[in-house]
């Protein structure tokens, strides 16, 4: 008779959030999974408080504030809230040997490197966007990308919630990234962040990027190849943030079977084969 494995212990940060709330849930509905702690800014008044007390029901798990306590007893931190915030996790994770999922964007070069130095010892998934659906989408972009690099012009529009910090968000700019790499087009010289007054006509090769923000949108992303005398739109929409949490809980699940490195969500899915 076999044993069954004991559940993945979670660490959520920016537990009272919106999207840790999302995440709390998922976990809690999950039984491969329990939840081992919860983090939140010092200052937050739901500090102490029962981490399922939004719905609730009684986790046994205190919100803390200090994350080298809260990681002592976790394998797998999931965290979206920002870079400063993320990388104070990380060293807090680093002690404890916790790998981590991170779906925080609009970090700068130093950031992204304490990430890689970060993930040669402990496994790390860091993607822009967790959901299944933006992942199959940035293949069809691959290819789309690949076949209309001549004469169709390439732009990103983007709208999210009014709360959202960053723009162009995380992952309109891997989009961008994803179409000026199949197209053979340079995404750093080429992409466009914005246009006013008299801006002359449109360069062949470049990548415009459009933003909206605006009310509760979780995440509208269009890429527009736009021809003459056609046009091809591919768009994903979310409509709820649980897309992302379970993008996550599988992430977790995917870095318990593997060793120390930096994978994405195309490694989580298995779509680089």
């Amino acid at each position: 008779m076999t044993t069954a494995s004991p559940p993945i212990r979670i660490a959520i940060s920016g537990a009272t959030g919106r999207m840790g709330r999302m995440l709390i849930e998922a976990v809690l509905s999950d039984p491969q999974l329990s939840l081992a702690a919860a983090c939140d800014i010092a200052g937050s008044p739901m500090i102490g408080r029962d981490a399922g007390e939004f719905m609730g029901q009684s986790t046994g798990v205190e919100i803390s504030s200090v994350p080298a306590q809260a990681m002592a007893n976790a394998d797998v931190l999931i965290d979206f809230t920002r870079p400063e915030a993320t990388l104070a996790y990380l060293a807090a994770c680093r002690t404890h040997g916790v790998r981590a999922v991170i779906g925080t964007t609009g970090f700068d070069a130093h950031g992204l490197a304490l990430i890689e130095e970060f993930s040669q010892n402990n496994g790390t998934v860091f993607a822009p966007n967790m959901s299944v659906g933006v992942n199959i989408t940035l293949k069809l972009l691959e290819a789309a990308g690949h076949y209309l690099a001549e004469g169709f012009d390439i732009e990103v529009i983007e709208a999210h919630h009014r709360h959202k910090v960053d723009a162009p968000s995380g992952t309109a700019l891997k989009m961008g990234e994803v179409v000026a790499q199949a197209a053979g087009r340079d995404f750093a010289r080429d992409a466009r962040y914005s246009r006013e007054g008299q801006t002359g006509a449109r360069p062949a090769r470049e990548i415009g990027f459009s933003v909206i923000r605006g009310g509760d949108i979780v995440g509208d992303h269009t890429v527009l190849f736009a021809g003459t005398g056609e046009r091809i739109e591919i768009t994903h929409k979310s409509s709820s943030r649980a897309t992302y949490a379970q993008g996550a809980l599988r992430a977790a699940r995917f870095l318990m079977q593997r060793g120390p490195g930096l994978f994405d969500m195309q490694d989580v899915l298995g779509l680089k084969a």
